[in-house]
């Protein structure tokens, strides 16, 4: 992008007191941006929305490739589903439905509401990392909290029956799935994620949109990994004990219960939603160690077994959930 005639004009305004020549490169294009739109309010919505999607689907497409490479099977968390190409098409379509009719308005009204609330939008220079970092600090914490109470609501009766139950569909999540979810659901949760800078914003008045587009940027590589259905040793829940990781959330769609949180597991812990989860590693350890010098055939059975008996369990959790199962006792009594 390159500064002409129309753009000095329109430097005039919003870049009057700011010498675009003494920030840096990424700062000028950041400007030049705002200036070639000329228009803050479709600026900032466009690229919001382009860079979710951007980085939505560029963190899913990893995913799909090792889904497709029978190499990688062998750090399936459950390696007897791995998702079809119909699956994960299927599972676009839903994605892509929630992104244009939920996100698309919530980003496009965006700039209006976070200049509202004090928050900086085509501003330069930008702030420092020392001054980003422990914001985006803050509001992991305040996700993670505001997920895990919103998460177990949606688990309960009406609310999971007809807006969560769908996001619940695969049992054994794949990256794509880690927003396949209800409109609704989108929202809600969604919420999370732009509360806590909104919130933030308001009572300092000192927040860049960009630090808000890193948290979101880190926020969705943490969502995707999540149902990613891998666990590699080089995971990140192997290097920060606290953090959930795709071992930890992939239960939770396995056995419908316990493990609400999204990037820690204090909530869980906490509270003691994580108690299932915990009961479910020593079964496993217990069953490698009875299971130490048997074929590789006999271990994968045995691990497919227990799979099986959780899964078992979620489902009944599930029915108990949407009331199927106390509806099909009570027609067996009649």
């Amino acid at each position: 992008m390159s500064f002409n005639a129309t753009a000095a004009a329109a430097a005039q305004q919003l870049y009057a007191n700011v010498d675009l020549s003494k920030v840096n490169w990424f700062e000028q294009q950041w400007a030049a941006w705002y200036l070639w739109i000329d228009n803050p309010i479709i600026a900032t919505g466009l690229m919001s929305f382009l860079l979710h999607e951007i980085v939505y689907f560029g963190r899913c497409i990893p995913w799909i490739i090792i889904d497709a490479l029978p190499y990688f099977q062998r750090w399936k968390l459950q390696p007897n589903k791995i998702p079809t190409p119909q699956e994960q098409w299927e599972c676009t379509k839903q994605v892509l439905f929630s992104h244009f009719t939920i996100e698309l308005p919530a980003i496009w009204l965006f700039h209006p509401m976070a200049e509202s609330f004090g928050m900086q939008t085509y501003q330069v220079p930008f702030p420092s990392w020392q001054t980003m970092l422990p914001q985006i600090a803050i509001f992991f914490a305040f996700e993670d909290m505001f997920h895990y109470f919103a998460h177990q609501a949606l688990h309960w009766g009406v609310l999971y029956k007809h807006i969560h139950k769908l996001h619940h569909k695969y049992s054994a999540p794949f990256g794509l799935a880690a927003e396949y979810a209800h409109p609704a659901e989108v929202f809600i949760l969604g919420t999370g994620t732009i509360a806590g800078p909104m919130l933030y914003c308001y009572f300092t008045r000192n927040l860049h949109i960009l630090t808000v587009y890193i948290w979101i940027t880190l926020r969705l590589f943490q969502a995707i990994d999540a149902h990613s259905g891998y666990d590699f040793p080089w995971s990140l829940q192997h290097i920060v004990p606290f953090w959930s990781g795709a071992e930890h959330h992939d239960f939770h769609h396995m056995a419908f219960t316990n493990n609400y949180s999204t990037s820690f597991r204090w909530c869980d812990r906490l509270f003691g939603t994580d108690d299932k989860y915990r009961e479910y590693r020593q079964r496993v350890a217990a069953s490698k160690a009875a299971m130490k010098g048997k074929s590789k055939t006999e271990r994968e059975a045995a691990e497919r077994q227990l799979m099986a008996e959780i899964e078992a369990e979620g489902q009944r959790a599930e029915a108990i959930a949407e009331g199927t199962l106390l509806a099909d006792k009570a027609a067996k009594v009649q």
